[in-house]
């Protein structure tokens, strides 16, 4: 893990999630950060510690979650891919968290699964965006209010910043051009 000055991450923070305390509790953590911070790296490294414990872990971009149940309820499965796939391991990992709106089929079918998870199982969300920016992403309001309220206040948030305005992890691990 990369814990210099530049990027802003609290060691201290990241090994006491490491711990998994959080997965026994119920309760959630909030990524956010600019593109190319590490926002995923961060996701699944907590994600193999869980592993580690023995937890079931799943990490799924968002459009993926939604374009899967979209083709389950198609096929008349959704109730068993939401329930095998989504609403059963003890951590699921949702990328790319509300990077565009969703319709609202989707923000319902997120609904479903955010109240499904309520203090049964832990997610990370991993995020452009601020919580506060999340609710213009929903096609409706109640929708939005039911959703941020089962996860906001649930969770812990880690904010990956950066003194740089151009750093990036990619950047610096990718492959060097000169």
């Amino acid at each position: 893990m990369n814990y210099t000055s530049r990027r802003k991450l609290d060691r201290e923070t990241v090994h006491r999630l490491a711990e998994g305390s959080y997965i026994d509790q119920h309760h959630n953590i909030i990524i956010l950060g600019a593109a190319g911070l590490g926002k995923t790296y961060l996701a699944c490294a907590l994600g193999m510690a869980a592993c580690h414990q023995f937890y079931k872990v799943r990490y799924i971009r968002l459009p993926d979650l939604l374009g899967d149940l979209a083709v389950a309820r198609g096929e008349g499965i959704y109730r068993k891919v939401m329930k095998q796939q989504f609403q059963s391991p003890s951590l699921l990992i949702i990328d790319e968290w509300l990077l565009v709106s969703l319709t609202e089929t989707e923000s319902q079918d997120l609904l479903n699964l955010i109240n499904s998870r309520h203090h049964q199982s832990s997610t990370i969300f991993c995020s452009q965006f601020s919580p506060q920016g999340w609710h213009g992403k929903f096609s409706q309001s109640p929708l939005a209010d039911s959703i941020l309220d089962r996860i906001v206040h649930d969770s812990y948030t880690v904010l990956l910043e950066s003194a740089d305005e151009e750093f990036s992890m990619r950047e610096l691990y990718g492959i060097n051009k000169a």
